[in-house]
């Protein structure tokens, strides 16, 4: 009796783990992660934020997870060819970041390699639409399944909700980042107003300092010249004594 017991829980469980197996293997190959946020800020003030990795920490979701993790930055400050390398605890893990494509206010590419808890290799996305004065910022991740373990991990957590509700957190920080009074401060001062930008120099000051053109110098002259005339011309004409006879 008890054999027979034993022998039909270890049926039920074979066939757990067969369809387990098989659901497992019938995971799409490829998988994609994507979330948007529109940002009351221009493309201009957004683009830094993701083309240089020195600033990620002021909005990464993940950058509070581990006060010391160890954080490293190779190449050109920004843009292309530019790594982030971190280590951290277990959840952030440790992994690299390199940019592959940038296009300045408009999309940054990257290279996403994780060395722990597991290793794996993706592709991340920036891409920054104007609409007006604001910025619709799409965050993006694709990537292949490596193995068979990782189609049977994505049975047991959905990772979609899991990696996407950090995108969800990294986006609204970024958010308050660029539109932060002090970014549209710092944006101003960057491009003074053109009523600063000095006045041209005058055809007579060119002349002075032999940069206009010859018919420039000419004309600047003539000008010169008629300027006493005209005002001679204008001024009423002075009355003679009379001679006493």
């Amino acid at each position: 009796m008890v054999k027979k017991i034993l022998l039909g829980v270890a049926a039920v469980v074979a066939v757990l783990v067969l369809g387990f197996v098989t659901l497992a293997a019938l995971q799409p190959n490829d998988y994609r992660i994507t979330r948007s946020a529109t940002m009351a800020a221009p493309a201009s003030r957004v683009f830094p934020q993701v083309n240089n990795f020195q600033h990620w920490n002021d909005w990464s979701p993940w950058a509070k997870l581990d006060p010391n993790a160890k954080y490293a930055f190779e190449g050109p400050e920004a843009g292309e060819g530019a790594t982030f390398r971190w280590d951290g605890n277990e959840q952030v893990g440790a992994g690299s970041m390199t940019i592959l494509e940038s296009r300045p206010d408009e999309r940054v590419r990257m290279k996403l390699e994780f060395v722990r808890p597991f290793p794996d290799q993706c592709t991340t996305e920036f891409e920054l639409q104007p609409q007006g004065g604001q910025t619709l910022v799409t965050w993006t991740m694709v990537g292949k399944h490596q193995n068979f373990m990782s189609k049977a991990m994505c049975l047991v957590m959905n990772m979609d909700k899991m990696v996407g509700s950090d995108f969800e957190k990294g986006l609204a920080n970024m958010k308050a980042v660029v539109e932060a009074p002090e970014a549209k401060a710092g944006e101003a001062k960057a491009t003074p107003a053109a009523a600063d930008a000095p006045a041209p120099p005058s055809a007579a000051e060119k002349a002075a300092d032999g940069t206009a053109s010859p018919a420039a110098v000419d004309k600047a002259g003539a000008d010169t010249l008629a300027a006493p005339a005209e005002k001679s011309a204008t001024s009423p004409t002075a009355e003679t004594p009379k001679q006493d006879r």
